[in-house]
Formats: C-alpha cells, structure tokens, sequence
C-alpha cells in the first residue's frame, strides 16, 4: 500500500511519502513514490505516486524522458500547473489503456495510479493538484488545503484538524510526518523510509528534501513526543458519569 500527501499553505507547499510496496506479504520492497523536477528560477514541480508499481513506474520514465527532452507537453514545457496535471492525466489514462489491452487475459488486474503533482511556475501561485486514474483532476482549496492519495484514513485526523492555509510552513512539515507516522502504526503496509520536501513560496528553488528512517533520531524523538503527547491529553479528559445515580431514561 501507499500514503502521500501534499500541503498547501501561504508560506509554500509540504509534500511527504512512505516507500513501502507489497505485493503479498512475502513480497515487500522499497521504492521512492516522491520524483522531484526542478529548474531553478524556472519551475519547481513534485510527483506523489500510488497505485499499480508498473504503471506508476511507466508514468515516471514517460516523465522523465519528456522532462529531459523538451518535449511538447512536458512538465518542463508546461505554461502552468493545471496544464502540468492536465498533461500527467494524459500519460497516465494512456499507459494504464495499454496495460489493459496487453493483460486482456487476466481478468480483474488492476493497473490503476492516482497522482499528486504541485509546486510553481515562475510568475504563478503554488498549488496542489490530485490526478485520478481516468485522468481528470482536482485542486486543493482554501477550506480543505491538502490532497492524500493512497491509503489516506488514518493520517487525515490531525490534518483536518491542525491545518489552515495560515499554518506556517514547518508546522506543516511538522504535521505531514505526524500523519505518516500515525498510518505507519495502524498499517504495516505503509513504511519507511518517510521522504519530505518543503518548499518555500516563491523561491524557484528545490527546497528542503530529507528520508526519514524508521530510526532517524528526529523521526524517532517526534513519533514518541507524539505519543506521550496524546496519552497526557487523554490523562486529562473528563470521564463520562457512570454513575448510576446520574443515568437517564430514554
């Protein structure tokens, strides 16, 4: 399984991925869901994969190839992000036809992917944007200023509950890895390594990209910060009156 998501707040935009795949529980291995295009000055653009491994891997080459070839449309040529998201629908919708029109046979084979892909374009706004399998798409909001792909349930708490557009950006980041890590505890099919990238509005430049390890001393210091955390709230909630004496009748 997989977890990605992407934050979009005024200070610039958070991106964070597991790399774990499985298929089967004898078949684990680690790939990275997180493919970062940059030219600095120019354009900053981040890819959050999950889905079917071949098709997403397909996808990232086709990427790749057109990013470093100039071609119309690319990523590298794309005038704006909605033409950027527009595009990746495109490769992705034609490599999943393919794969289903070579695997025929096999009735019921899932080749589907679901991308995030934000960032900037030089005289643009950052932004998110949540590409499904048929191709089409959608953009965060300033109500609802994140996108999860993936195995999403149990890391979307804290982020409905902690992020705003006013959040400042490494309180974001802060908050990316706090959902990673509480859908790493409840599934053992999403893991490590954890990648974060933070990107500064406006900056046209790389940003700030790190793989947390499992035991990576800060990753390790924040899950237990996290946890210690929660247990001395929950030591301080009211209980509810069990008493007999204050029940009442329906």
């Amino acid at each position: 399984m997989t977890y990605c998501l992407a934050i979009a707040v005024e200070q610039g935009l958070v991106f964070a991925s597991d790399s774990r795949t499985h298929a089967g529980v004898d078949q684990v291995s680690i790939y990275s869901k997180m493919h970062k295009y940059a030219r600095a000055g120019e354009r900053n653009l981040v890819v959050l994969s999950a889905g079917n491994l071949a098709t997403t891997q397909g996808v990232v080459r086709r990427l790749d190839r057109d990013w470093f070839d100039g071609v119309e449309p690319s990523l590298a040529t794309a005038p704006t992000l909605e033409d950027a998201a527009e595009y990746l629908g495109d490769v992705s919708v034609a490599l999943q036809r393919r794969s289903v029109e070579q695997a025929a046979q096999h009735s019921g084979l899932a080749v589907e992917a679901t991308f995030i892909i934000g960032g900037q374009v030089k005289g643009q706004a950052p932004g998110i944007y949540l590409v499904y399998p048929q191709g089409n798409f959608i953009t965060a909001s300033p109500l609802h200023p994140f996108l999860q792909i993936g195995e999403a349930k149990y890391g979307k708490p804290i982020l409905d509950r902690i992020v705003s557009r006013q959040l400042p950006l490494d309180r974001a980041a802060t908050c990316a890895l706090i959902s990673i890590d509480s859908t790493m505890r409840s599934n053992l099919s999403v893991g490590p390594p954890v990648e974060l990238l933070s990107y500064e509005r406006d900056s046209l430049e790389p940003g700030y990209y790190h793989a947390f390890e499992a035991q990576d001393p800060y990753f390790a210091s924040l899950r237990d910060a996290w946890r210690d955390g929660l247990q001395q709230l929950f030591d301080q909630l009211p209980a509810p009156p069990l008493d007999p004496a204050s029940s009442t009748t329906r």
